[in-house]
């Protein structure tokens, strides 16, 4: 995913006004999050009233977007600020190049601390990407429970040292509670930055007892256990906005909340009203709630213009009010969400995944798969401001705009590296038939891991 034209940005974002001191940063990320799986985006069967609470008092983007609809390459674009097809990081299999520059960097060049904790999933230790102290696992998951025999990959480490398995009782709990130790003794005299990598509610589907009876009358095992787990991640929002305003905190600092993708097919999930899941680039795949907070800066409200998490690096820097050069894809969201600039942070939105591409182009939105031989499966279109629900293949009857968002992707495409990674036949035999127009439903999404 990309902004209007396709080179990276080098230059310093516009900062705040001078002498507003730069804010702290919390990013709060979710893995696997259904967008339809909280009160504010409708849900009905689970309760998220501190998630709710937080999208009240900030602003609510209802057309947020990440840069990959699986985990480790849309983390690679938050992290980098530049679309993973840019370094050919397409799967789950791949990481980060060595050198790669990072939101770490970028913000400890601000002058800020800069602070990780939970799933990493990025390849090289974090300790090099940028981030002067981190606490979690290398891996992509791993039980919620401690136990003493486990992969390297799923082995929780601080700053690189294994944390003993006694002591906590369940994940989400424990990385919260790693969190607020590294903010409570952090470098004296600097704003930090923490980046809350939570791998709820990921796979597998363990929560603690207490919400498991909480949520018993759900007729689906998977799906209460799911909704438990949405909870705990609920009560940890509300454990960090307690713990802002009793550490005086509060006010001066910047709270980011959104997933990383759709919800899964596997973790009985709903991303209603869209189309699709985790792993397709329908907008269930890579549209997420997304919620940024900063009390007495920024006006309550719902935004409702295209923006990407590509656009965090040039965001943070702008209300840091310090120059660094990075480059990144992205946009400082400030003045849009101010009223300064009337504009469009994003015309254009592109994705690529294994064998299939999307792009954006306003509210038109183009998908693109490929055959194993490179020869072209199907391209299909939608209108998304008469059709957001995707129902309508608009691509025989509009090919002048079908042709048009095609020569888009191209001249995109020419700015990336070739995939470093692919995954299995199975599965790109399965992404493929994820966006056929007739899997309709999410019983039958589901079928498609």
């Amino acid at each position: 995913m990309v902004a209007s034209g396709f080179s990276a940005r080098a230059e310093a974002p516009a900062p705040q006004p001078a002498g507003k001191p730069a804010p702290n940063i919390l990013v709060i990320l979710a893995d696997d999050l259904g967008y339809g799986d909280l009160g504010f985006t409708g849900c009905r069967d689970i309760q998220t009233p501190h998630i709710d609470r937080l999208a009240k008092q900030g602003v609510f983007f209802s057309d947020g977007h990440v840069a990959a609809s699986v985990c480790a390459p849309s983390r690679c674009g938050l992290l980098t600020g530049l679309a993973p097809a840019r370094q050919g990081f397409d799967d789950n299999g791949d990481m980060l190049l060595p050198g790669s520059r990072t939101i770490g960097h970028a913000l400890r060049g601000a002058g800020y601390t800069t602070l990780g904790v939970g799933k990493w999933h990025m390849g090289p230790d974090p300790l090099a990407m940028g981030f002067d102290h981190f606490t979690g696992l290398s891996g992509g998951s791993r039980s919620y429970y401690p136990a003493e025999k486990t992969g390297k990959n799923q082995r929780l480490t601080r700053d690189g040292q294994d944390v003993e398995m006694a002591g906590w009782t369940y994940l989400t709990d424990f990385l919260t509670e790693e969190g607020m130790r590294l903010v409570k003794t952090r470098e004296a005299g600097k704003p930090f930055f923490l980046y809350m990598s939570y791998t709820t509610p990921h796979t597998p589907l363990d929560t603690r007892p207490d919400l498991a009876k909480k949520y018993a009358a759900i007729a689906s095992k998977s799906r209460r256990t799911y909704a438990a787990m949405v909870a705990s991640l609920d009560e940890e929002v509300g454990q960090w906005m307690d713990f802002l305003e009793k550490e005086k905190l509060a006010d001066n600092t910047l709270v980011v909340f959104l997933s990383d993708n759709g919800g899964a097919t596997i973790n009985n999930s709903d991303n209603c009203p869209w189309r699709g899941m985790k792993g397709s680039y329908w907008e269930g795949g890579q549209r997420v709630p997304f919620i940024l907070s900063w009390p007495g800066t920024l006006k309550a409200g719902t935004y409702g213009k295209a923006v990407s998490s590509l656009d965090f690096i040039p965001t943070f820097l702008g209300a840091s009010g310090k120059t660094v050069a990075q480059p990144n894809d992205g946009v400082n969201l400030l003045p849009f969400i101010q009223g300064e600039n009337p504009g469009l942070p994003h015309r254009n939105l592109f994705w690529r995944f294994s064998n299939v591409q999307a792009v954006r182009d306003l509210d038109l939105m183009l998908i693109r798969s490929f055959e194993e031989d490179g020869s072209v499966h199907a391209v299909t279109l939608f209108d998304l401001a008469t059709d957001p629900g995707q129902t309508k293949d608009l691509a025989a009857t509009r090919p002048a705009d079908r042709d048009r968002l095609l020569g888009l992707v191209e001249e995109w495409n020419k700015t990336n590296a070739a995939p470093r990674a692919l995954v299995g036949k199975g599965y790109r035999d399965n992404i493929r038939r994820k966006h056929e127009m007739d899997v309709i439903g999410r019983e039958a999404e589901r079928k498609l891991p």
